[in-house]
């Protein structure tokens, strides 16, 4: 009976992962605009919310999420509260799959995942052959756990602790938020209980408190994730926590009432215990968005008076390109001018993430980097686009001059967010394989650093304000940054015959050299463009270049 349910158990747990994943790997992209779309407003963001769940099948999953892009920045904890209301809606859809007798079928369905995971080549179809197998585990596993539990129906000390709860729903409630904390997914406690109760182990009076209590626990997970995150993301979890607290309060306050509209419901649309608890789970959430979706805002002052701090939120998407000035070249162009700017800020505080990564042994950084680095890689898409559009226009010299400048303005920034995410794979690596520079060697990364980042950030001041004397000082730090790439070599290679370093630290702090040579020779690049668009304007007396 104990190997029926626990195996039972690992195969339900294992088939929702396994189908949650392959929903990332068919729609992943789909779900994180989904996620975005959801900021314009609160009714959005419930929908968004409910959709994600009902896509990932747990809304442990779908939480994490929306708590990871409150931690990373890409998302305000008051544009997360309506998500989290919205994830617990999406698990109604589990409990209804479930309550329908989809298990007969769950062999079948299992043969046609595999048919599409190892007969077929092409990627797409063996993510969708993954959906559909991890369905089919889900529903196997639930009949493996009832073949588990049928036989407790007839243990005297089991019927007597369900008779337990089922007197004390406070009891019940612990009960649901310990298993749930235990299996850490609401979803798969749900599966339980409704399988429990379709072997007669539990009665829907026994089963509602429990429920209920799955609905805390669920908010375990959320508490873990935020654990060492922002103070965003910590604000976001306090909120999924007081949300379902709240909602249990209330619903055992009511709870006859709640159990005499549950069997209504089941006489009048049909339905087996197992149905009743859907009917019921998808009550208490839909009752409970309903009530306390106008406090959003009261959420929201109170989670930022208990935890104190300031968010760090990443803007995701452009902030300046405007499509109706595309007609307009001029001032399309200065639009795009600016979104460049901003990307190129973003990569170079980048450069200070990927590399602090090392220098303070700081795992966070790594994650800033990253997600940076998408942000990067999007921009880089949108304002070539933009620029594109605007090319096929008729544009005089100047125009075009500038916009041919800013196409390869955005290549550079691109690149120099590709040799960011290099030095934090490089960061990484030597934490992971506790690699450890000499005190010498750490200062000339760190002088190198400095330059590095101060000839970037005059590169993005030149292009900003086509301010010539930042130009200049650009090509003047690129020679430096040359300098001291040849010399930190050099001093390597004395500290390697001197027994002072050694192998793997040198491949880290070469590669971390010329990855900072490369930015320079970027930023050399933009201060160059910015010198031959306003070429007419200096005079090469000055001792500059033409």
């Amino acid at each position: 009976m104990l190997f029926l349910f626990l195996g039972g158990l690992g195969v339900f747990l294992f088939g929702i992962k396994y189908m949650s994943d392959g929903l990332q790997k068919t729609a992943g992209e789909k779900l994180r605009k989904i996620l975005e779309a959801a900021t314009n407003s609160s009714v959005r963001g419930i929908f968004a919310g409910m959709l994600v769940t009902m896509l990932l099948q747990t809304s442990t999953g779908s939480t994490v999420m929306i708590i990871g892009l409150v931690n990373a920045g890409l998302l305000s904890f008051r544009r997360a509260i309506p998500m989290l209301l919205g994830a617990n809606l999406g698990t109604t859809a589990t409990a209804f799959m479930i309550s329908f007798k989809i298990g007969d079928y769950a062999l079948p369905i299992l043969f046609a995942g595999m048919i599409l995971i190892f007969f077929f080549n092409k990627k797409r179809i063996n993510n969708i052959g993954q959906v559909i197998f991890g369905f089919g585990m889900i529903f196997l596993g639930l009949n493996t756990m009832s073949e588990g539990l049928y036989p407790f129906r007839d243990v005297p000390a089991f019927v007597d602790m369900m008779a337990t709860l089922g007197q004390n729903p406070l009891l019940g409630v612990l009960a649901g938020t310990g298993f749930t904390m235990l299996i850490q997914s609401s979803t798969g406690a749900i599966g339980v209980l409704q399988t429990m109760a379709v072997d007669g182990l539990v009665t829907l009076e026994q089963a509602l408190p429990i429920l209920f209590g799955d609905n805390i626990g669920t908010t375990i997970t959320a508490v873990l994730a935020s654990i060492g995150a922002t103070v965003a993301a910590k604000r976001a979890a306090m909120i999924h926590v007081i949300f379902n607290v709240t909602g249990t309060i209330m619903f055992l306050i009511i709870l006859p009432i709640v159990q005499a509209v549950v069997v209504w419901m089941s006489a009048n649309f049909g339905g087996d215990i197992a149905r009743e608890i859907a009917y019921a789970h998808g009550l208490f959430n839909s009752v409970n968005v309903l009530l306390q979706f106008p406090l959003i805002g009261l959420y929201a002052i109170l989670a930022t008076k208990v935890i104190r701090g300031e968010d760090d939120i990443i803007q995701h998407g452009p902030q300046y390109l405007n499509p109706a000035l595309i007609q307009q070249p001029t001032f399309a162009l200065e639009k795009a001018r600016q979104e460049v700017v901003h990307m190129g800020t973003l990569a170079k505080e980048n450069v200070v993430h990927s590399t602090n990564m090392l220098l303070k042994n700081d795992a966070k950084e790594g994650e800033r980097t990253i997600r940076k680095e998408e942000i990067i890689n999007d921009l880089n898409h949108e304002i070539v686009d933009y620029l594109t559009k605007i090319g096929v226009r008729s544009l005089n010299q100047q125009q075009s001059s500038m916009n041919s400048l800013l196409m390869h303005n955005v290549t550079d920034i691109e690149r120099v967010g590709d040799h960011c995410e290099n030095l934090m794979e490089l960061s990484e690596y030597s934490i992971a394989h506790k690699i450890n520079f000499s005190e010498e060697g750490t200062k000339e990364l760190e002088h190198m650093i400095s330059v590095t980042s101060e000839a970037f950030g005059q590169a993005l001041e030149a292009l900003e304000k086509q301010d010539l004397e930042a130009a200049m000082k650009v090509l003047e730090l690129e020679g430096q940054i040359d300098y001291l790439e040849k010399e930190g070599r050099k001093s390597h290679v004395q500290r390697m015959n001197a027994g002072i370093c050694s192998g793997a630290s040198g491949m880290v702090f070469l590669d971390m050299l010329s990855n900072l040579e490369r930015i320079g020779d970027h930023a050399s690049n933009i201060a160059e463009g910015v010198i031959q668009m306003n070429r007419e304007e200096y005079d090469p007396a000055s001792g500059g270049m033409e």
